[in-house]
């Protein structure tokens, strides 16, 4: 029987999705891919979360995809359930961190570019090897991994299919933070939890605008949040009188 699977827990306000594949590294198979999209569609709806964190099982982030059923694969194209996945995840409405050790490869740095934030382990290796296979890199992940690192660094991830310590992936912008093995859980709470704090307003509005998402009527109906919510007023309250704020603004419910 196989082990491989998604695990979720909830602690208060944020969400853990935890990568599972013992016997490939963490690698995700094709039911893995299809599972993705469930979960984060039942942890977006749950209005008690406020960010999620990403990361793989036993010091591992993702070594890729499952690539058994090639034929499947290569007729899917941009179609192919990992692309649904990543693109899934990368419009999930709250922020979004992986939390990497080790290796973060193909499907695994797929997933990773996917998330908001990116904090790393100084043991973690990234690497895109599509190169090594004779396949062509999906269009929507490309894009998204040239719009987070850059054409050049991209091209060279892309051509070579060269692995990249963390170091080299801190100076090219592919994580954020690089910390020792046993600093990574801490600091991942401490940035999910300042997260959890913060205006969910100014978070949610903030995401969509940055990832492209919001039109000048979308960008006009935040602005006028802003005013009816009184989420302002709450926080220069907050700072004049010393005191931690009151957040109260949720987003509207769906349909």
């Amino acid at each position: 029987m196989s082990d491989a699977e998604l695990t979720v827990t909830v602690t208060g306000p944020v969400a853990t999705v935890v990568i599972r594949n013992s016997a490939r590294r963490n690698a995700m198979t094709p039911g893995m891919w299809r599972q993705l999209p469930v979960l984060l569609d039942g942890l977006e709806a749950d209005r008690a979360v406020r960010a999620l964190v990403l990361t793989g099982a036993d010091g591992t982030f993702c070594a890729g995809a499952d690539l058994g059923d090639l034929d499947e694969l290569l007729e899917a194209g941009d179609g192919s359930i990992a692309v649904a996945a990543e693109e899934r995840l990368a419009a999930f409405a709250k922020p979004t961190v992986a939390a990497i050790e080790g290796a973060c490869v193909g499907g695994g740095c797929q997933l990773a570019v996917a998330c908001d934030l990116r904090l790393a382990t100084a043991d973690a290796r990234f690497g895109v090897p599509p190169a090594r296979l004779g396949l062509v890199y999906p269009a929507p992940t490309t894009r998204r991994l040239a719009g987070l690192v850059g054409p050049s660094a991209a091209k060279h991830l892309l051509f070579t299919s060269e692995l990249v310590d963390a170091d080299r992936a801190l100076r090219i912008g592919l994580v954020d933070e690089v910390l020792p093995a046993d600093a990574l859980a801490a600091r991942v709470d401490a940035v999910t939890t300042a997260v959890a704090e913060r205006s969910q307003l100014t978070v949610t509005a903030a995401k969509e605008i940055i990832d492209g998402r919001a039109d000048d009527a979308r960008i006009a109906w935040w602005h006028g949040q802003v005013r009816a919510s009184g989420e302002a007023r709450e926080g220069v309250a907050a700072v004049n009188g010393r005191r931690p704020p009151r957040f109260t603004w949720t987003p509207p419910a769906a349909g």
